[in-house]
């Protein structure tokens, strides 16, 4: 135990966490020449596209020093703010973590909540100063920065350049020499943190842990402790490029579990694994629930798909355990599902995965964020989507969730910023120069405004510099409304919105102006109205189709156009009560994008 290592690398996205631990596992001869490509961890094709980390990775690295022999586990964490769940299970599972900061950006939003959660776990953090290559880069001022930040010292901050492999070797002295070594009895009763589980169609549910106290063997009967279902460890290994089995894993130790279960509930990240005979005494604490901030139904486009897409969602959900959802039907769409995401990001990897990795066309619905609705009989209704609110005469208030997001950015930009924040119903809590021109503003607004496109608009208006970060803070009173949309006056209940009061007439206003470019004329007029209740704020109209039925009368008496006309329009009308309106799924979408 005292030569293993187990720790994460945290940093913002985009700061070079991946190219580094490419590094580290060329450095300790992990991966082969024949095996290594860029981005070696990140195995998803999505990952490499988009140039990010979706999913924590596990690898063990074999180094020695002199005539020592050190075993490495590197848990590699995602960057992206809506994937901070996956950074908090590797937290959970390691002693130390690399912090990873861009010597041309300085620090970001988001190294500074991992460093927090890091902090939390009483983790060792080792700074980094990485892309010292670049001609951009500023060493110094950024050195100030991390002093200032962590409180440690400027000689203690690594200088590296993970794409030209500057300083991997004092990277790996630091995290033999500056990580404690894991502590935990061998001898003590089984105690294993599940971080992580993938499904593999041929042998069932792999489930990722990390030993805390005792020793697991091959073949032993164990027990999960908070699902108490009971399995046999029919192979447990290590974690390399490839799975390695070995006989036997003990306190400290990373390794992966098979034990041909093919239900993806019985498995649950964070609980604890334990041996049936001997079962510790209490499970392995100090892991947070994933806690949905966006929900939006997911519908088959086909209505036959509903059962694949149940079990597609579910061997998505084994992967990705921040994802929640349940049954629901709508009028418009058929039968489908209600999704909780972390994120407008994590709901977008979600689609892309469905349609990739199984296959699944599927429409989605206007995201929203869930409210508390409380009745004038005192009782509280938790609401995910806008066809679920009571009756506006029954309800007493609402309160809607509010975060507090931390913005960092280049001072030039700050206006534009805080313009951008107050619009959206923002209210400036703080505001702290970094340096001479960085400067952090911290702001309380509500989920639902930062649902849509506030994190676009934010990269936009700085340039790509503002960096952003958000955590709950409760849920505060609000002025709400529901929006819905009348095609002919059916309600299309999967366009619905929640909105503030003071925006409603707008929203409504463009939403019917939009709708109006997007549904395809028909060979009868559609009215497109947006209500608040029974009362129209909006219309819209979209001409029907018509036929020049007068061509055939040149000249003689108006009388007989007019008769021709009447006929017409009598057609138009019987045709429009029998038409059905097909909404294309770029309506859908195109809520999310009216600016």
């Amino acid at each position: 135990m005292k030569n293993t290592r187990n720790f994460c690398i945290i940093a913002h996205i985009d700061h070079g966490k991946s190219t580094l631990a490419d590094r580290l596992l060329e450095a300790t001869g992990s991966v082969s020449e024949r095996d290594f490509q860029n981005q070696v961890l990140d195995d998803m094709d999505l990952e490499r596209e988009k140039g990010i980390t979706i999913k924590s990775h596990a690898i063990q690295m074999l180094h020695e020093v002199g005539s020592e022999k050190y075993k490495l586990n590197l848990i590699d964490t995602p960057g992206h703010v809506d994937f901070s769940y996956e950074v908090s299970r590797a937290i959970a599972a390691c002693e130390g973590a690399l912090l990873v900061v861009d010597a041309s950006q300085g620090i970001q939003a988001q190294t500074i909540s991992n460093l927090y959660q890091a902090i939390d776990h009483n983790l060792e953090i080792i700074p980094i100063l990485n892309k010292m290559d670049m001609p951009s880069a500023m060493p110094e001022e950024v050195k100030d920065q991390i002093v200032e930040l962590l409180g440690c010292k400027r000689e203690e901050i690594i200088e590296a350049s993970a794409r030209t492999g500057m300083g991997i070797d004092n990277i790996l002295d630091a995290i033999i020499h500056r990580v404690p070594a894991p502590k935990g009895d061998p001898e003590a009763p089984l105690q294993a943190l599940i971080f992580d589980s993938v499904f593999n169609s041929f042998r069932g549910i792999i489930a990722y842990f990390r030993i805390f106290n005792g020793t697991m063997h091959t073949g032993e009967h164990v027990r999960l402790f908070n699902t108490k279902k009971q399995y046999y460890s029919d192979e447990i290994g290590t974690l390399g490029m490839k799975l390695q089995p070995q006989k036997t894993l003990s306190a400290g130790d990373v390794g992966y579990m098979i034990s041909g279960i093919k239900v993806a509930r019985e498995v649950r990240v964070g609980d604890t694994i334990t041996n049936v005979e001997n079962t510790c005494a209490a499970p392995i604490d100090g892991f947070k629930e994933a806690k949905p901030m966006v929900f939006a139904g997911l519908y088959p486009i086909d209505a036959d798909d509903y059962e694949e897409l149940r079990e597609s969602i579910e061997k998505l959900q084994l992967n990705d355990a921040s994802l929640t959802f349940e049954p629901e039907s709508s009028a418009a769409l058929g039968f489908g599902f209600r999704c909780g995401f972390l994120g407008l990001l994590h709901m977008e990897i979600i689609q892309e995965r469905l349609d990739r990795e199984f296959n699944m066309d599927v429409i989605t619905t206007v995201p929203n964020v869930s409210y508390k609705v409380y009745t004038r009989k005192a009782e509280l209704i938790e609401v995910h989507n806008p066809s679920g609110l009571p009756d506006i005469t029954k309800i007493d208030y609402i309160e809607e969730p509010y975060i507090m997001a931390n913005v960092i950015t280049k001072s030039e930009y700050l206006g534009a910023i805080m313009k951008l924040c107050i619009d959206k119903r923002g209210i400036l809590k703080n505001q702290v120069f970094l340096s001479t021109d960085r400067v952090e503003v911290t702001f309380e607004m509500p989920l639902a405004e930062i649902v849509f496109d506030f994190y676009d608009k934010l990269k936009s208006i700085s340039k790509g510099y503002a960096s952003f970060d958000y955590h709950e803070c409760g849920y505060h009173e609000a002025d709400l409304v529901r929006l819905d949309i009348l095609l002919n006056g059916e309600q299309v209940d999967a366009l619905s919105t929640l909105i503030h009061k003071a925006n409603s007439y707008a929203f409504g206003r463009r939403m019917c102006e939009r709708l109006k470019d997007l549904i395809p004329r028909q060979q009868f007029d559609i009215a497109i109205q947006a209500a608040i209740g029974a009362k129209i704020i909006s219309r819209e109209t979209i001409k029907a189709y018509r036929k020049d039925v007068t061509a055939k009368c040149y000249g003689g008496d108006i009388s007989r156009k007019r008769k021709l006309l009447e006929k017409q329009k009598k057609g138009k009308k019987r045709m429009r009560q029998v038409g059905n309106i097909e909404v294309p799924q770029s309506a859908f979408l195109a809520v999310l994008k009216l600016d």
